[in-house]
């Protein structure tokens, strides 16, 4: 394995998760105090550092690729795997927005003073140690190692396998941000080994890490919350759906359904079943499905697409239940828009969204009725990202409901505490 400067190759999985575990709650003590300024700029830097090693970054993306390859990798998999010019470009200005943002770290979130005097503030503070596990997209390097920096928490990365060169030619820059303002390098590790035994240790160590975050396909995400002593903040599947309401522009539709299927197969955003309203196939299917295949979309269609659309497949059972991540879409013929919401929490993972329509009271009984952590009116699901939220990136989508839900950015990456300010009071 590649190992860090102090960590010796002959040393255990155990014994080297441990020193790192140490290494980043040392950090988070630090960081927990550290100065916004010292914070951004240490992001600024490894932008700098970012553009200025691309040549580096994408050598060793190359290597990462021809072996996924030799593999016989997916089409999805290869394109979240891949980076180039514009792709790292893209990670550095990830790094200046989050540096950009509000420092949350210390703001008051709520005040109030009691009868008795005492006054009471809620602030936030940093959650510690993060432990993030992620597989093919090497970006969630430069996103997760600074949305923790930001938040003033030490991380300790794993990225996948297949990723392992890109992912270290990334961490690299992001520890030059860090030498050049002197915050501790430990603050943003990465484990380095691609040895599955240095996940299933990570997930045990609560003695050091406060939260785990994973990142990737359904086995990653049941095996850490199956394995994990630690608080997990869950992003499963994207099993994004659309619903094209009786009252949904037909150029809306077309155009919406297109971006949020192929814009991008590969991502967690992307649309894998459209619910279409009985009342708009005459309009609207035949549009809609004729765009989809003509940008080279398989569509596997129940019962009434099949009949009205040669080239679709009939679905099975599991296609409602499957995210493809590639060029193929699931279609249905629903009743009603209470018909396609049944299936949304049937079929659903709480993930992203999406109804079209031009009736204001459909589309707010569809919002405040769809229990996902995104719901969508009349705008492409693929916009289900914390850097088009504004939130300069995210770790991933948490589709559970305690504490973080959605894009985890840097406020998701903090707690709270309450200060109590008194005079002398004594409780009767």
């Amino acid at each position: 394995m590649t190992a860090y400067s102090n960590i010796d190759d002959n040393q255990s999985i155990d014994s080297m998760m441990e020193e790192l575990g140490r290494g980043a709650q040392k950090a988070a003590q630090s960081l927990a105090l550290a100065p916004t300024n010292s914070k951004n700029t240490a992001l600024l830097e490894a932008a700098k550092s970012l553009r200025a090693q691309c040549d580096v970054i994408l050598a060793a993306n190359d290597k990462d690729v021809t072996l996924a390859t030799e593999k016989g990798i997916t089409p999805a998999f290869l394109d979240r795997l891949t980076l180039d010019k514009n792709s790292v470009d893209a990670m550095a200005t990830g790094l200046e927005a989050i540096a950009a943002l509000k420092d949350p770290v210390g703001d008051v979130i709520a005040q109030w003073d009691r009868p008795n005097g005492l006054e009471i503030s809620r602030v936030r503070v940093p959650l510690g140690v993060i432990g993030i596990i992620y597989e093919s997209r090497p970006n969630v390097t430069a996103d997760a190692g600074a949305l923790c920096l930001k938040a003033g928490n030490a991380c300790i990365l794993r990225g996948g396998s297949e990723s392992y060169h890109s992912s270290r030619a990334i961490w690299d820059c992001l520890q030059v941000g860090l030498k050049s303002t002197g915050l501790p390098q430990e603050a943003i590790q990465m484990i380095p080994t691609t040895d599955r035994a240095a996940v299933g240790k990570l997930l045990t160590m609560a003695d050091y890490v406060d939260v785990i975050v994973p990142r990737g396909g359904r086995n990653l995400i049941e095996r850490v919350q199956n394995e994990s002593r630690i608080p997990v903040f869950s992003h499963l599947d994207g099993l994004v759906h659309m619903y094209l309401d009786k009252k949904a522009d037909l150029t809306k539709s077309v155009e919406i359904a297109l971006n949020s299927k192929m814009r991008r197969t590969g991502i967690c955003g992307s649309l894998e079943t459209l619910l279409v309203d009985e009342d708009v196939v005459g309009s609207h299917l035949a549009p809609v499905l004729d765009a989809l295949i003509d940008a080279g979309c398989e569509i596997r269609g129940d019962e009434t697409i099949c009949s009205l659309e040669k080239r679709a497949i009939p679905a099975t059972e599991a296609d409602w239940t499957t995210e493809y991540l590639d060029s193929i879409l699931s279609v249905k013929v629903v009743k009603d828009m209470d018909e396609a919401m049944d299936h949304i929490h049937r079929f659903g993972s709480h993930h992203t969204d999406c109804i079209i329509t031009e009736d204001q009271n459909a589309a707010g009984t569809f919002l405040s009725h769809v229990d996902s952590a995104i719901v969508l009116h009349n705008a492409s699901t693929q916009f289900a990202d914390g850097g088009e939220f504004g939130m300069g990136a995210e770790i991933g989508i948490s589709t559970g409901k305690m504490h973080a839900r959605g894009p985890v950015g840097v406020e998701q990456l903090t707690s709270f505490k309450y200060q109590v300010r008194g005079a002398g009071q004594t409780r009767p």
